[in-house]
């Protein structure tokens, strides 16, 4: 039954993160399905050929299908879909159906809060063999579209390097199909590619025939060059710039990245006039996961106060969303730290600097698991259950170990929502688990004719379906820190490696300390004594844990932030918001009635003390 309900839990879990990734590929195909009519509508309509006016007639129809399957979200663009279809069904009104597809496109990416541009810089090295491998055979080497394969196509395979085709092209189009695919063409979807080597190719694709560059390289973020058609750049920086920005994109750095922020912040202000709430908050949250939270280890190692500052402008902006003049006057503030934050980008910290900051980061992620970890330890060591502990070193390892690799194979993919996710949903888990255990343990130190039988029921217990129970306690307390400690020591050791790498090693060390000492201590406690103490500090331990999950789930913009006049120590789990606050007092009230109710169906027995005869 407990593996039941823990396999249960875990399942839910991973359903909830893989719900919200399905949906999103349904709005990115969406959305690539209605930039793919903003661009090629008017050139069908040019030509009134019956093949390519059919073809269009389907895709909204496919637009149509998908909005409706979407449900509630987007239910509001339905009605505007279906006067578009009736544009498209008609065959005329080529510019307002271009007009209102380009527009339609650019307010559901808003409002599902879809990635507009690459996580990093495009490699073109790796993506000029991507595109060898999988699409010169129809779009030719040169990207000119000159195969074999040309007649026998319909629509004949785009040219590249076209500069009519490039004019209203953007890499984000590109990059939603080879998403999606476009169908009823030859042109497939590419699923098995990463989402780092689609950005790549849908960048790389923009270099074909492009001149030498010889005018200085303009500053550009990577989130304008990947929104903008080569039209709208060249109205911005001239057409010389221009073959200088899509041949050569900027290379990463906080900087950089803090002013795409600073665009995504100014795209909402901007939204905003014309947008409904629920659009703008949507995209608040996704410019906060996908603009500012990959550069919070690096930033707030360098800069604490000023990234504490940039967090609490982002919650307050959500909380006036309902409010233009409140809105735009919160969004301004929010453009205008980021901007600061940018400007006077923090010196590089030195080796002690660093080695502190990595020591510190060390001991405050892993304290929760060393407690957790030492507190069952201590307990299987006193009564006598040591074969069970293999268990709880089995949990604490694997989820050590699954942690590191995938930080090596996928730190950034497991960044940003991703990582928040992640983090929420274990972090769930592990107060489920920590709560069960706090409880089984208060049970027993409350029943004084269970104690003289606790070593044999105890090991009877734990060598059937409790076992589980172990298992995930361990892994769910190590779990939840390992990606997020991983990622700051990677943003400190952009600035010293060797003292990312000694401060790491001096933060295993201390941890060690106060695990060996947690154990010691346990062990040469009383039975009921200790058994109460770990009750407390597993309780202790859920109750810190459950204020980060649910401060994750607004982060996540799953919950509207509901502030209250309270002191905040995050470190500690504690937030000034009902949705954290309530839920820890509930947490600390329920077992505490539970313990007074059995105090007093089971008052304790005292006893005269022996003594000795004479």
């Amino acid at each position: 039954m407990k593996r039941m309900v823990l396999g249960g839990v875990l399942l839910c879990g991973t359903l909830a993160l893989a719900a919200p990734a399905a949906r999103a590929e349904e709005w990115q195909r969406l959305v690539g399905v209605l930039q793919y009519l903003e661009g090629d509508y008017p050139a069908a309509v040019a030509s009134q050929d019956a093949f390519e006016l059919a073809e269009q007639r389907a895709f909204v129809a496919d637009a149509v299908a998908t909005a409706r399957g979407l449900g509630p979200d987007a239910a509001m663009y339905v009605e505007r879909l279906l006067a578009l279809q009736k544009h498209i069904d008609d065959g005329r009104d080529a510019d307002v159906v271009s007009r209102d597809s380009g527009a339609l496109a650019r307010e559901m990416t808003l409002s599902a809060g879809l990635q507009r541009r690459p996580r990093h810089a495009p490699d073109f090295a790796s993506a000029q063999k991507l595109w060898a491998q999988s699409c010169a055979v129809c779009h030719g080497a040169n990207g000119d579209g000159e195969t074999p394969f040309k007649q026998t196509l319909k629509p004949p395979p785009a040219n590249f390097t076209e500069a009519q085709v490039l004019a209203g092209l953007s890499p984000f189009r590109a990059y939603n199909t080879l998403s999606s695919g476009i169908p009823g063409t030859a042109m497939p979807s590419f699923p098995t590619l990463t989402e780092d080597e689609r950005w790549s190719l849908a960048f790389y694709l923009f270099t074909f025939s492009r001149p030498a560059c010889t005018t200085p390289l303009p500053h550009a973020t990577l989130e304008a060059l990947a929104i903008q058609s080569d039209e709208e750049l060249t109205q911005h920086y001239g057409a010389k710039a221009v073959d200088c920005l899509r041949s050569t994109p900027p290379a990463e750095s906080v900087a950089v990245d803090l002013a795409a922020a600073v665009e995504r912040i100014e795209h909402v202000r901007r939204e905003a006039k014309t947008a409904n709430p629920d659009a703008v908050r949507a995209a608040l949250v996704d410019a906060y996961l996908q603009g500012f939270e990959p550069l919070e280890p690096l930033l707030r190692s360098r800069a604490p106060d000023a990234v504490a500052k940039v967090e609490h402008d982002f919650l307050q902006a959500r909380q006036v969303t309902h409010d233009p003049k409140q809105l735009d006057a919160a969004l301004a503030s929010l453009s205008a730290n980021l901007e600061q934050l940018g400007s006077k980008e923090a010196p590089r910290a030195d080796f002690w600097s660093v080695f502190l900051s990595a020591l510190l980061i060390l001991v405050r992620e892993g304290f929760e698991a060393a407690v957790v970890v030492g507190a069952l330890l201590a307990v299987l060591k006193k009564v006598g259950a040591t074969e069970q502990a293999r268990t709880v070193h089995w949990g604490w390892v694997t989820a050590l170990g699954a942690g590191i690799i995938g930080f090596a194979i996928g730190h950034r993919a497991l960044s940003g929502a991703h990582r928040e996710s992640l983090e929420t949903m274990v972090g769930f888990v592990a107060v489920v688990m920590l709560a069960y255990a706090a409880l089984w343990l208060n049970a027993r130190s409350n029943i004084s004719q269970y104690m003289g039988e606790l070593r044999e029921k105890m090991k009877g217990a734990l060598g059937t379906g409790s076992t589980w129970g172990l298992f995930a306690i361990a892994f769910t307390a190590v779990a939840r820190e390992t990606f997020e400690t991983a990622l700051f020591l990677q943003g400190l050791a952009t600035d010293s490696l060797s003292g990312a790498v000694y401060g790491g090693l001096a933060g295993l060390v201390a941890l060690t300390v106060l695990f060996a000492i947690i154990r010691r201590a346990g062990f040469i406690l009383p039975m009921k004594t200790l058994f109460n103490a770990s009750t407390v500090l597993l309780l202790f331990t859920a109750v810190m844990i459950l204020g980060k999950s649910m401060h994750g789930l607004i982060e996540l913009g799953q919950l509207d932030p509901a502030p209250l006049p309270f002191f905040s120590v995050p470190a500690l789990g504690i937030f000034a918001d009902a949705w954290s606050l309530v839920p820890q007092a509930l947490l600390v009230l329920v077992p505490s009635v539970m313990w007074a109710w059995r105090r007093r169906r089971h008052p304790p027995k005292f006893t005269r003390p022996a003594t000795s005869e004479t």
